[in-house]
């Protein structure tokens, strides 16, 4: 009885971080850029399980489970929609690829670009970090704006920077920082991907589909609070009533 409660306790710790999880990508819905997260979860080692009183060629029955746990939140890097914004400082990737920015804690990579002019008239994201360019942060001057799918930037026809965009060849050694915000262990290579000028990509999340797997959590989080109380009546009957006998 005891391990029953440890068990099904262990699933309601596990889905109550998958509750938070979930819900980070209801919160995240209209977040330019954002990539969702999912929550993968294993059981602790399972115990085989031999029938006795067989011999040396006992058959093994199966394995028993004995609960469960977050293994990790992995983040799903697939494109979300492009929207037009009908702004020439706002870009999208097309494909693989993230813009490179600079911060106090050194370069991070974003989807989201919803840029804009610093002061300097240097090109920066909503908060005000530098994107960076292949030498270093883009000035852009006063005039017609166009950037082509390369990422290569002019005015009035006149070259002034070209976008460093940048993909991994393993996407789940980037980490989220928050701000629409990854870090990674290297600074990546060349992207596939293409630069798409007055347009914004939408997050990746499926509203429906989160709002499902919330009522799924929540349901088999119920399931097992059930199963503990359940055990827990039984531990009571066997303290107090079978233990007089």
């Amino acid at each position: 009885m005891i391990r029953g409660i440890y068990t099904a306790g262990s699933g309601m710790l596990a889905e109550t971080t998958r509750a938070d999880t979930v819900a980070n990508n209801l919160a995240n819905g209209n977040t330019t850029g954002y990539k969702k997260d999912i929550a993968i979860s294993k059981d602790f080692a399972s115990l085989l399980i031999r029938r006795i009183n067989d011999g040396k060629e006992a058959p093994a029955i199966g394995t028993l489970g004995i609960g469960t746990m977050i293994d990790e939140i992995a983040t799903i890097h697939t494109g979300g929609a492009m929207n037009p914004s009908g702004n020439s400082l706002d870009f999208a990737i097309e494909g693989k690829g993230y813009f490179v920015v600079e911060t106090p804690a050194g370069e991070r990579f974003t989807r989201n670009g919803a840029f804009s002019r610093n002061g300097q008239g240097q090109l920066v994201t909503g908060e005000g970090q530098r994107v960076m360019g292949q030498n270093g942060a883009i000035t852009i001057p006063d005039g017609t704006l166009t950037v082509e799918e390369s990422g290569r930037i002019t005015v009035d026809g006149v070259e002034v920077g070209q976008m460093r965009v940048v993909e991994f060849a393993n996407e789940r050694e980037l980490l989220k920082e928050g701000n629409s915000l990854f870090r990674a262990p290297d600074n990546g290579q060349q992207a596939t991907g293409k630069v798409v000028q007055g347009f914004l990509e939408r997050s990746n999340v499926n509203i429906v589909a989160e709002m499902v797997n919330m009522i799924s959590g929540y349901r088999a989080y119920e399931v097992n609070a059930k199963t503990v109380q359940a055990h827990d009546q039984l531990l009571d009957k066997a303290i107090n009533e079978v233990g007089k006998v």
